[in-house]
């Protein structure tokens, strides 16, 4: 377990998953592994040492890193026989493990809601879902709540930060009765225990609620540094926070909702354009499995909007059927220009759509 005696030597290199470019070692210490720990105490799960986690999620990754609550608490770590996630398999770990946990990737709670073998499992020994890694549509969280009860946690964070950014606790998902409950089981939730979150400007400036811009964060819990990197680190590492390269925006109730990476914002005739509000409104369409949306270079709007779309096996999808419902539900400026039905999104390992490499099939094709 982290030392306090001795909080300042690395304890992890920690490589991201990538889905950008080449990955950082983000070198995560002693002091940033014990603040994790004690903030998921704070603000997830006080962890008994009957209860266990299941990692069907690298633990390369974040899975890895919540075996270290568990562990300090005494409580037991479960490994799939299969050393993957297999969904029929993890259903039928949750019935024989009381008081389970696990971290999974979005698109892993949503295989598991698809699986043929959910109808006759019993996961009444779930005790908490905690996802993160990418975005979970609202349309996938109103569909897990029936199907788990209230038994899933959104978190935010990076390995910069050792997912410790900002949370939304399983009380929230309780609360359908507040006048925003949907606008909250699609935000990130609230800043977590241990750290300070603000959203700035292009000067650090920190921006009024409702506005958008980039999220940094400061605390224990934030890594000193890239490992042998000095241009990452003082490129990230600024002025005391951390610059996360993520775009979001803050509610009157301190409520973040992630909008997008930075990089992946579209800007068409000086507009900005977040592809995961219109994802959101794509994956309305019952017949919608998957959705990620990018921007194309366009000669006189500089980008223009382009869908890729998964259906549901067996589901058909027409374009005139998403633009009517981009159309009805979101400004015109903002819908796609074009749409591509795809049989599937090209993913890393740890389930992440890899939006770079479906820019890359666009620039080829121009």
């Amino acid at each position: 377990m982290p030392s306090l005696a001795r909080p300042a030597p690395p304890a992890w290199l920690f490589y991201a998953s990538g889905t950008a470019g080449r990955p950082r070692g983000a070198t995560i210490s002693h002091r940033n592994l014990m603040m994790m720990t004690l903030s998921y105490f704070a603000d997830l799960n006080p962890i008994t040492p009957d209860d266990c986690v299941l990692h069907a999620a690298p633990l390369s990754h974040g899975s890895g890193l919540y075996a270290l609550p568990f562990i300090a608490k005494g409580a037991n770590n479960v490994i799939p026989e299969s050393g993957g996630f297999e969904p029929a398999e993890v259903l039928s770990l949750i019935e024989q493990h009381p008081g389970l946990s696990m971290f999974a990737a979005p698109t892993m709670v949503v295989r598991l809601l698809d699986s043929p073998a959910l109808g006759n499992a019993d996961t009444s020994n779930l005790d908490l879902i905690i996802y993160s890694g990418g975005p979970m549509y609202v349309a996938d969280v109103e569909r897990a709540l029936p199907a788990f009860g209230p038994k899933l946690a959104p978190i935010y964070g990076q390995g910069e930060t050792p997912m410790t950014i900002t949370a939304l606790s399983r009380a929230y998902h309780e609360d359908g009765n507040h006048p925003r409950y949907r606008e909250r089981l699609g935000s990130a939730g609230i800043a977590r225990t241990d750290v300070e979150v603000r959203v700035v400007d292009e000067e650090d400036r920190p921006l009024p609620v409702g506005e958008s811009g980039e999220i940094i964060v400061r605390g224990d819990v934030v890594i000193p540094g890239y490992w042998e990197n000095p241009e990452a680190t003082a490129s990230a590492l600024k002025n005391g926070w951390l610059h996360t390269g993520d775009v979001g925006r803050f509610d009157e109730d301190g409520f973040l909702t992630l909008l997008d990476r930075a990089k992946d914002m579209i800007i068409s005739g000086g507009t900005n354009i977040y592809p995961r509000e219109i994802e959101e409104v794509l994956l309305r369409d019952e017949a919608v499995r998957e959705a990620a949306v990018i921007g194309r270079a366009h000669p006189e709007w500089g980008e223009e909007v382009v869908a890729f779309v998964v259906p549901h096996d067996g589901q058909r999808v027409t374009e005139d059927q998403l633009d009517r419902l981009c159309l009805e539900s979101i400004a015109r400026f903002k819908r796609p220009r074009a749409y591509r039905i795809v049989d599937g999104l090209p993913k890393n390992n740890y389930g992440k759509v890899l939006k770079r490499t479906l820019r890359e099939e666009l620039e080829a094709e121009a």
